[in-house]
């Protein structure tokens, strides 16, 4: 299992950024056993959520186990805090970064599948919405998305006042990130807007597997989200069992998502 640490210039942000990269490529040999074809690698964009780094997914969840297993390729970006969405302001295309760029600089470095079925963007908290957002603002790049209690705020700061505050941020911090709160929902920020464009033009939807804990602090939005997608027939997994907003939990479903992610969905009765 190679595990590398990477830098390179952006031109999405602008600037040089970090990423941690798992790529199976370098599995020893087993005696007795057969040596496995080369093939192109499927890949998979894992986020982190608010207040992490690149790192978290490395030293407090399974992935590398299950990169191995699966001989999926893993490639764990920072969004500081960002919600992985695009700052026009400040010209840092977050989303810009995670939908294109992201991908096609991995496919130029390592033997990557070309094929969207094969290309997945996973993650949880902040990350889960970031992968719902992006896999379906970029749907014609992923084929799937992993999102475990995802932080779907924009039904709850839709809309908020000046002055607001919770235990997680304010109404400035929202505005900057999310920009016109008035404006939120129907916008490219929305979740429920993105899926009813896709099904209205007809075009690709990824499938959504979806998971949260039933004392988690996110389980309103993420039960919001599964409804809207029920009744819009819009294929997804949801999960929900015991579990709060913590590492026991995604460590708990990663393993089945990802499992999901790569099946063949031709194969599945």
């Amino acid at each position: 299992m190679a595990m590398l640490q990477i830098q390179f210039f952006s031109r999405s942000l602008r600037r040089e950024v970090a990423l941690s990269a798992l790529v199976p490529l370098d599995t020893p040999p087993i005696p007795g056993q057969p040596v496995e074809e080369a093939k192109p690698l499927k890949a998979l964009y894992l986020l982190h959520g608010y207040s992490g780094n690149h790192t978290d997914w490395i030293h407090f969840s399974r992935i590398r186990e299950l990169s191995d297993k699966y001989k999926i390729a893993v490639f764990m970006p920072s969004g500081e805090n960002h919600f992985y969405l695009d700052d026009e302001d400040k010209s840092q295309l977050y989303g810009e970064f995670l939908g294109r760029e992201l991908i096609q600089f991995t496919r130029l470095m390592f033997p990557l599948s070309q094929d969207r079925k094969d290309t997945f963007i996973g993650g949880l908290s902040m990350g889960g919405y970031g992968a719902i957002r992006n896999g379906l603002k970029y749907a014609d790049q992923f084929g799937r998305i992993i999102a475990l209690s995802s932080a779907l705020i924009p039904y709850t700061i839709a809309g908020l006042s000046p002055g607001y505050q919770d235990a997680i941020a304010d109404y400035n911090y929202y505005k900057r990130v999310f920009g016109d709160l008035n404006q939120l929902l129907g916008s490219d920020k929305d979740p429920e807007a993105l899926a009813k464009q896709l099904k209205e033009q007809g075009a690709h939807i990824p499938e959504i597997y979806m998971a949260c804990g039933n004392e988690d602090f996110l389980l309103d939005v993420n039960r919001r989200f599964h409804d809207y997608l029920t009744q819009e027939e819009i294929p997804h997994r949801y999960k929900e069992s015991a579990g709060t907003h913590d590492w026991n939990f995604w460590n708990e479903y990663i393993g089945p998502a990802i499992e999901w992610a790569v099946t063949d969905p031709d194969s599945v009765t």
